[in-house]
């Protein structure tokens, strides 16, 4: 039923821009979050008063992706902050915390989800994000393209092993023309080392009815430097299959933006 009482709004809005007071009513705040798409309920008032070329959604818009510092990145990630946080100091906290993008996009479900205002399915989203990159990088390879140059090989190997906590013995099987049949990640170790089998690598390749292989392994202290047990094991697996005429094409070593070829080094 109509309320008999209620008459049509006659006063038009105002167009000055006014500060929200911190004890303004909740519809209030409710506005101002809308026009902050970055903060928290609590701090939108405050976010909602930064200069649009500062936000880090329409800088990435008006400029592209690469102007935009690690934290803006990640603020638009993580797209809201916690109560008292804006998401901004929420992004630079988080790069603190962890000591850079790479150690907090690599971190454990545990470790993630212990920080207050991130959760599972913000960590889900993550993976995803990582995996979709992952897979972009892939995509030549996975459409049978030949490998043209190491530079090809070291882009796909860091975006697979460059993020792992524990090292990983990882291998491409390719045709006589060079294009990828598998990538394979063989073994698996600890922070120290991985057992890394002749016999079984000789299966596998066998299996895949590879021409050639390229082998790769990752360091996780970051350093991509080759021992001298590297070079023993590149040496043993490559006589192990020349015995079935596969030939080693190259050994690479994944560091922490480095990728460091044992045949270009003269080590195999």
């Amino acid at each position: 039923m109509r309320n008999p009482q209620a008459t049509p709004c006659s006063v038009k809005p105002s167009t000055e821009t006014t500060r929200v007071p911190p004890t303004e009513a909740p519809s209030a705040v409710a506005d101002s979050a809308a026009a902050a798409p970055f903060a928290s309920t609590a701090t939108a008032p405050f976010a909602a008063l930064w200069p649009t070329d500062e936000r880090p959604r329409e800088r990435l818009l008006a400029h592209g992706s690469e102007c935009l510092s690690d934290a803006e990145l990640l603020a638009i990630f993580l797209r809201t902050g916690t109560r008292g946080m804006p998401v901004m100091e929420m992004a630079r906290y988080l790069l603190e915390t962890f000591g850079g993008l790479r150690s907090l996009m690599t971190a454990s479900s545990r470790q993630f989800c212990n920080i207050k205002g991130l959760g599972t399915a913000k960590y889900a989203q993550m993976q995803a994000a990582m995996e979709m990159a992952r897979r972009v990088t892939d995509e030549p390879l996975r459409q049978g393209d030949p490998l043209k140059s190491p530079e090809d090989t070291r882009r796909f190997l860091a975006s697979r092993l460059g993020t792992y906590s524990h090292e990983v013995f990882a291998a491409l099987f390719l045709d006589n023309r060079h294009r990828v049949i598998h990538y394979r990640e063989l073994f698996r170790g600890t922070i120290d080392g991985a057992a890394v089998y002749p016999r079984e690598v000789v299966r596998q390749a066998l299996e895949d009815n590879a021409a050639a292989v390229i082998f790769a392994h990752n360091h996780p202290s970051g350093v991509a430097e080759p021992s001298q047990a590297d070079i023993a094991l590149t040496k043993r697996l490559k006589d192990a299959l020349a015995l079935v005429d596969i030939r080693v094409l190259d050994h690479m070593v994944v560091g922490h933006g480095e990728v460091i070829s044992l045949a270009e080094r003269g080590l195999m």
